[in-house]
């Protein structure tokens, strides 16, 4: 009896360290990286995040894990970018404007009519200019994974409809705290107000601020339409949205894991532009009948853009060129 019961628990013991041996090893390789974005979970930054997250779990065969925080759970961008920069924070989707407060250069995707089209943003991006600015940001701190989309910015206010640049007389206008938006705003006659992305409903719904400008996602998702009365169609400014890795943290992992973060960073980006692209008309019938929607002069804007353009020549001349020749 002994010898059967020594037998059975030498056998368990076998096929557990069988199990253990065949496991482990997977199971104690596995990384998990928390990702942390500003969007509602039906906004495209929350499915773009699960397309990337698709990916990697599946081409690393569980190896690395995504945890997406949507909605500042984890923090605001701000918080989560210097974060990142000290390897407390894994992951962060954020936009090129705060970003530009990090690294300069960034700065210059946020002129006005810079871009026409996501075709060129992706072939600006997606090539030696974006490698460029994704260096910058590797020096302090930030390794871009991959360039995804937020769109083209819009006017909504709770005044009247923006048809041209003098409409904007007079309007209090919320934009993000970048020189480059708030010189735009202030060119084009109103007055720049500069606050972050979770405040921005109740100073509309305050009077704090006339109005403000963002992608129709974020209009549609935040909710603008419910403190705002007109949305005015002005495209004034594209933005992209970098997803970034603590450099810390990207060192840590080994080559393969890193070649494939940022592949499936970039295939993710294909797949977010043409999600916007496709879902952008549906948001606008959505927002018919919440807000009154009319479209702008944009080559009047883009004219009124001029002394913009010529306060940042000397600093983003080249550059400037460059994007503008990928048209």
């Amino acid at each position: 009896m002994k010898t059967t019961r020594r037998f059975g628990l030498t056998t368990a013991v076998a096929a557990a360290l069988v199990v253990a041996l065949s496991c482990g090893p997977a199971m104690a390789a596995a990384k998990t990286l928390r990702l942390g974005h500003t969007g509602a979970l039906d906004h495209h930054y929350q499915k773009g995040s699960e397309m990337f997250k698709k990916l990697v779990e599946e081409r690393s065969k569980g190896a690395l894990l995504i945890q997406i925080y949507p909605s500042d759970q984890l923090g605001t961008q701000r918080e989560l970018v210097e974060g990142a920069q000290l390897g407390t924070v894994d992951m962060v989707l954020t936009s090129d404007v705060l970003l530009s407060s990090f690294e300069p250069t960034l700065s210059v995707l946020t002129l006005p009519y810079l871009f026409q089209n996501i075709e060129q943003v992706a072939k600006v991006m997606d090539g030696p200019i974006g490698d460029e600015l994704a260096a910058n940001l590797e020096k302090k701190g930030l390794t871009v994974v991959g360039y995804w989309e937020n769109g083209f910015r819009h006017v909504t206010n709770s005044k009247r409809p923006v048809v041209k640049p003098e409409d904007m007389k007079g309007l209090k206008i919320r934009t993000p705290k970048g020189p480059v938006f708030v010189d735009t705003f202030n060119a084009y006659g109103a007055s720049a107000t500069p606050m972050g992305f979770g405040e921005i409903y109740t100073a509309l719904q305050l009077g704090v601020v006339d109005g403000e400008e963002n992608p129709i996602a974020h209009i549609l998702t935040q909710k603008f339409y419910e403190v705002q009365k007109y949305l005015s169609l002005t495209s004034h400014i594209h933005s992209v949205e970098p997803l970034l890795i603590s450099t810390a943290v990207f060192k840590t992992l080994p080559a393969d894991q890193q070649k494939l973060l940022k592949q499936a960073g970039k295939d993710t980006a294909v797949w977010v532009r043409k999600e916007v692209d496709r879902i952008e008309a549906a948001q606008m019938k959505q927002l018919e009948g919440k807000i009154a929607i009319n479209k702008a002069d944009m080559a009047a804007f883009e004219a009124a853009s001029e002394p913009v353009y010529a306060k940042y020549e000397s600093k983003f001349g080249s550059l400037i060129k460059r994007i503008k020749a990928a048209r």
